[in-house]
This record gives structure tokens, sequence and C-alpha cells, in this order.
């Protein structure tokens, strides 16, 4: 167990995190995890109107379709269950299939639900479909992989469901389409995409150079070896790996493919990456923005001959592949097929990112001295999954966000 003292320090550093970060926290094309600006009247949706603006399965909503899940797909055991009380699931099935989704969607369902039952007072959110194990939908349909849920309000009153869209829009939810006069059909990004958790991440194809092992593949790499980095003064040098913020070789996810004459890099689209508009390798030149807003004609740096050096951007392409890892080091920078990269993403900010994961550079720092926290930083073969400090940043805001939650009895 933790001390009280160290509890107190990972709280600072929440704290910390909160009151800096603003609105600077950023997940993926839709809201950031500070203070939501609330509207002084929500706006209903009109039949056949969708937010945001573009199709379901683009990047800038919900997101591609990544493939149906069955009972029998090892996918299935990250779907959950919704026991909600506050929402009615119509269950024509008989088989508890309309509670089950992935955990982000049932955020957002269970978000949505408070916002109804606040609009109107014994009114409960009915939820008619959720995930399809029976093929009712289309091929590429999201309701295969419970990333998608259809509603109305239990009173089924059709007069409702034009401002039901709109606080779906709200809650959170990625895509919001007033269907038909029947139902609103809401829907998610995956729980792959890098825009749902705090870190971000490189391609399973990607490849880093370790100070003892020379290039190896980025899904070969441990805890406590040291990659090369880049320094504050744009210098490069060892930097050693305390963690993974995200890691999972079966993971599909969509990625941003940077193309420079020399190099090219593979990350996630809110990863933060190093470009500038001039072709010029002082460090102060050079700005850490996300994948998806980095242009051709920007440049990077690339390692060449023990430096930096810039590259020029020539291509860039948005693909799908599997694995994904998100190595942290000391320095908060590391070198991915030969370009300078932060180990940070969806906090657009360096300086608030690596103040922001200060409690987990010091508690490994003091898990080589104090052995009951040696467990936390000890396994040089880390297990699938999100860090459990950067899972709790993103549980804590998105509470802060949904903190109107706290009305209901």
């Amino acid at each position: 167990m933790f001390s009280s003292t160290t509890y107190r320090g990972v709280n600072t550093g929440l704290l910390i995190f909160l009151i800096l970060t603003g609105t600077t926290l950023e997940c993926g094309p839709g809201r950031g995890a500070g203070r939501r600006k609330r509207p002084g009247k929500l706006i209903p949706l009109v039949f056949k109107q969708h937010v945001p603006n573009v199709s379901e399965n683009t990047l800038g909503a919900s997101g591609v379709a990544e493939g149906r899940i069955t009972r029998n797909d090892p996918k299935f055991k990250q779907l959950v269950r919704n026991e909600n009380p506050h929402i009615i699931f119509k269950d024509e099935e008989g088989n508890g299939s309309d509670r089950i989704m992935s955990k982000r969607c049932k955020d957002k369902l269970n978000t949505l639900a408070v916002r109804v039952m606040n609009t109107w007072p014994g009114v409960k959110l009915l939820v008619t479909e959720a995930w399809d194990e029976e093929g009712h939908h289309a091929k590429d349909s999201l309701h295969y992989e419970g990333r998608a849920v259809d509603i109305t309000t239990s009173d089924r009153d059709r007069t409702k469901y034009g401002m039901l869209s709109r606080l779906a829009v709200e809650a959170g939810f990625d895509w919001v389409y007033y269907e038909s006069r029947g139902h609103i059909h809401c829907s998610v990004k995956s729980e792959s995409s890098a825009a749902i958790k705090i870190g971000g991440c490189f391609s399973g194809t990607g490849s880093v150079t370790t100070e003892t092992e020379g290039q190896i593949p980025i899904s070969e790499l441990k805890v406590g070896q040291k990659v090369l980095s880049m320094t504050n003064e744009g210098k490069l040098d060892f930097s050693e790996v305390i963690s993974f913020l995200d890691r999972d070789e079966m993971r599909h996810g969509v990625f941003y493919k940077l193309v420079t004459v020399e190099r090219t890099i593979t990350l996630t689209e809110k990863h933060l990456i190093y470009t500038s508009n001039i072709n010029n390798s002082a460090i102060d030149s050079y700005k850490a923005i996300y994948a998806d807003r980095v242009q051709i004609g920007q440049y990077v740096l690339i390692a060449e001959h023990l430096a930096l050096k810039p590259s020029k951007i020539i291509d860039i392409r948005i693909i799908k592949q599997k694995g994904v890892f998100a190595p942290l080091t000391t320095q908060g920078t590391i070198i991915v097929d030969g370009v300078a990269a932060s180990c940070y993403a969806v906090v657009n900010s360096i300086n608030i990112a690596h103040s922001v994961f200060a409690p987990v550079r010091a508690l490994h720092s003091l898990s080589k001295y104090i052995s009951v926290l040696s467990w936390t930083f000890s396994d040089t073969s880390p297990t699938n999954g999100v860090h459990w400090y950067a899972d709790l940043l993103y549980n804590i805001g998105t509470l802060l966000l949904n903190k109107d939650m706290l009305y209901v009895a």
C-alpha cells in the first residue's frame, strides 16, 4: 500500500494538473477537460441533423469500424454491462444485449441519463438498441462493437427528441444523429482512440534506439532501458523508460503517418510532435503540436550522425495499424523512427504535461530505494493497458466534467 505521504503527493499533482490545464486539455475533436462553457439556451437538433456535421465513420466523429465483436471474441471481455437504474433498457431480444456496450459508451450514456432527468423530471432515458449480436444493422455498424446506442425518452414524447439529441451532444457522444421519428442514434470513438485517454501512442511498427542494444522495435522496449531522446537544449541523449502510459500489442488504432524526405513516423492524432515552419535546427524555432495539425511543408527534427537536423514533411496519410505503444521517459521525449517526438499527448502544452507526470517520475525514483513501491515500476515486461495514473487523471477529469451528476439523489 502507498503511504499517506505518497497519496498526498499524487493528489497534489492532480490538483496542479486540473488547475493549470484549464481549457488546454482536449479529447479528440470534441470538448476539452477544462471548465465547460454552458450555453444560455440549448438549441434542439432538427430532424435528420447530425453533430458533428461529418460522416459517423470519420476521425472527426466516432471513427472507423474496427470489426464485429461476438461473445466468443476476446474483445467481448472489454465490453461492460450498464446497470444504471436511471436508464430503461428495452431488451427486445431478452438476452441483455441492450445493456452491453463499450466503457466510453456507458460513461456518456450515464451522463445523458442525468441530463434527461434534470431536464424532464419524472422522465427517464430509454435505450432501444445497443450492442447487436444478431446482425440487424448494416455491415460496418458500430452497434456490432458496442459503440452505438439508439435512444428515446421513457414517455416516447417525440416533441422531446430534438432536445434529447442536443443533450446527447452535451453529454459527450462523439456523433449524434436525429435519425428517425422513433429514435436518436448516438455513437462513440473506440477505446483504442488516442483521444480517449491521457497519453498517446506510436504504432507497433515503430522503432527506437536503446543505449545497450541499438535499434529495436518499440514493441520490445522495456521499462528500465535507456532510449535515445531529445534534451531541453535540442541535443541527443539517452533517457530511461520509466513506464508505459499505454501499451497494447493487439489493439488496432488510427494513426497519422508523417512522411519526410528522409524519415517516416506514425503516431496518433493527438500525440505531440516537434515542428517548425522554417528550415532551422534551432530548438527555439520548434513547437510541439498535435499530429493532426501538422501540415505538409513544415519541418520536424530527425536524428542523424549523433545530431538533430530539420527534415521537411512531404506527405501525410491516415492509416489503421495494429499495436499501440506510449513509452514515458524521464526526459519526456523520445526518438521514434529517427524523428523527435514528445512522450505526451492530449494536453497541448509540453510544460504542463511534463509537470502533470512529475509524481510518476518521483515514484519511480523512490521505488529504487523503497521496496514497498518497487512493485509499481519493477515490471520490465509491462502488461497491456493504460497506466493507472493516466487512467486516474482521465477519470477525475471526466468526473469534474460531469459534476452535474451530483444533483441526482
